[in-house]
């Protein structure tokens, strides 16, 4: 056999291999899909992968936006993985601020990331785990979260109280959420392919 044939077959076992294993990972791969309950507004809930022990996640690349438009946060609830960093917009004709008093209930953690025109941002990345309050001190009717969450997975319900976390790894995870309204809620998901099915009741 000439060596560039052999380098060949080499080439194609190896890409054999791989789609082997990729298929492998999808397959134990799995959504965790559900509906939130017990609020008067069901929508804007965070629901996510508590710590998963002995694993930890590279921050994203690429930032995420939180915009200040129509003196609105929007999203009005941004969920972020650990170490992401988010980039804060002002698309409105006037100034804006983005302040927050403390990250998780941390009071230490307060930052003032000042006032800017549109069109303008500033950044900051979230290294704290927690819900993360926004506030503008040049328009104090406006409000909105970050809330930074352990891991990769998580999704923020719609109107109906909706949700749907995408590829998660097979296990068996605690499930929580976060509301501005209720009480964290608990639960715990077994993911073994296809997709794990959770209900959650929140309480105010």
């Amino acid at each position: 056999m000439r060596s560039s044939d052999a380098w060949k077959q080499i080439e194609r076992l190896a890409s054999a291999t791989l789609v082997v294993i990729l298929t492998v990972a999808l397959a134990q791969a799995g959504d965790i899909k559900g509906k939130v309950t017990g609020l008067k507004s069901v929508s804007n809930v965070v629901v996510y992968v508590d710590t998963i022990a002995g694993k930890t996640f590279e921050a994203p690349a690429q930032h995420a936006v939180m915009d200040q438009r129509h003196l609105e946060f929007v999203p009005h609830v941004l969920p972020v993985v650990k170490g992401t960093t988010v980039d804060f917009l002002n698309s409105d004709a006037t100034l804006h601020n983005v302040f927050w008093s403390d990250i998780g209930g941390n009071k230490k953690l307060a930052h003032n990331l000042g006032t800017w025109p549109q069109g303008q941002k500033k950044s900051f990345t979230f290294d704290n785990v927690g819900s993360v309050a926004l506030l503008c001190n040049v328009h104090p009717e406006m409000s909105g979260y970050v809330f930074v969450a352990p891991t990769p997975y998580f999704a923020v319900t719609n109107s109906a109280g909706e949700y749907e976390i995408k590829d998660v790894p097979a296990g068996k995870y605690t499930v929580k959420t976060w509301s501005e309204q209720g009480k964290p809620a608990t639960e715990s998901a077994d993911v073994s392919g296809g997709m794990a099915t959770l209900d959650i009741a929140v309480h105010r």
